[in-house]
């Protein structure tokens, strides 16, 4: 079987484009399917606009809008052109556009926003998987959702109360649904890399945002294989043990053949 894989599209579907598809029969994706420049642009600027005491930018209904049109539209774009080459699975990550998310700034500003997640179904050969198993024609994979680790927490030296249990409440879920998996798979596919393993960022220098969680799991399971993202700047390749771990960065890909 030949399995393609692909880092993070962030609705850069030209990139995707120059993929070679022949004789592909699975297609996996390790999250962050639609662009999302806006909402990341804003991001950035309250993280400097922090560092330099500055009040962070407010999210309003404009940009609410903006920012869902624009990762709606890509995403389905991304979707639409790869489901007619091989069934096409993902997990939930960051950039993920939930229904109840779209809801919730519904309510809160008084728009309309797509629901992503209602109009996944009408798209055959897709699937989107969170914390499941599959078997995929004989090959078991796991699929963790995003999540935030308790370590990031420490790392970036977070102060938020809620952000903190949230975290914990996170890191406790996804132990125990890597618990689960066990020995029973052949791949993971995650979003974020494991701890110190291809995930130092450039915004904070020395900065690690990979998942201990995910990387006490590696070191104690031993899958064949871990495909992630989410540090595009650690793009690459390592080892842990057994295990060969890929981070594929923006769009970026690798095939396997079993």
């Amino acid at each position: 079987m030949k399995i393609l894989t692909i880092g993070d599209p962030h609705g850069d579907l030209e990139k995707i484009k120059k993929i070679p598809m022949n004789g592909i029969e699975l297609i996996l994706l390790t999250g962050d399917l639609g662009k999302a420049d806006l909402a990341r642009k804003r991001f950035f600027e309250n993280i400097e606009r922090k560092k330099n005491g500055l009040k962070e930018l407010k999210y309003d209904a404009e940009l609410s809008k903006n920012v869902a049109k624009q990762i709606y539209d890509s995403t389905i774009e991304i979707l639409n052109y790869l489901v007619k080459f091989a069934p096409v699975y993902s997990i939930t990550e960051n950039v993920w556009m939930s229904d109840e998310w779209a809801r919730k700034d519904e309510k809160k500003f008084g728009i309309k926003l797509p629901h992503l997640h209602e109009d996944f179904k009408k798209i055959k050969n897709f699937n989107l998987v969170k914390n499941r198993i599959r078997n995929i024609k004989g090959l078991k994979i796991g699929f963790l959702e995003y999540f935030v680790d308790n370590c990031w927490i420490k790392e970036f030296e977070e102060k938020d109360k809620k952000a903190i249990k949230r975290a914990k409440k996170q890191t406790e879920k996804a132990k125990k649904i890597l618990e689960r998996f066990g020995s029973n798979i052949n791949f993971l596919i995650c979003h974020q890399p494991p701890y110190k393993f291809l995930d130092e960022v450039n915004w904070n220098k020395g900065k690690h945002a990979g998942s201990e969680v995910i990387l006490d799991y590696i070191k104690k399971y031993q899958p064949r294989y871990v495909f992630c993202g989410h540090i595009h700047e650690g793009e690459g390749e390592a080892k842990i043990g057994k295990t060969e771990v890929y981070n594929l960065g923006v769009a970026g890909h690798k095939i396997i053949s079993l």
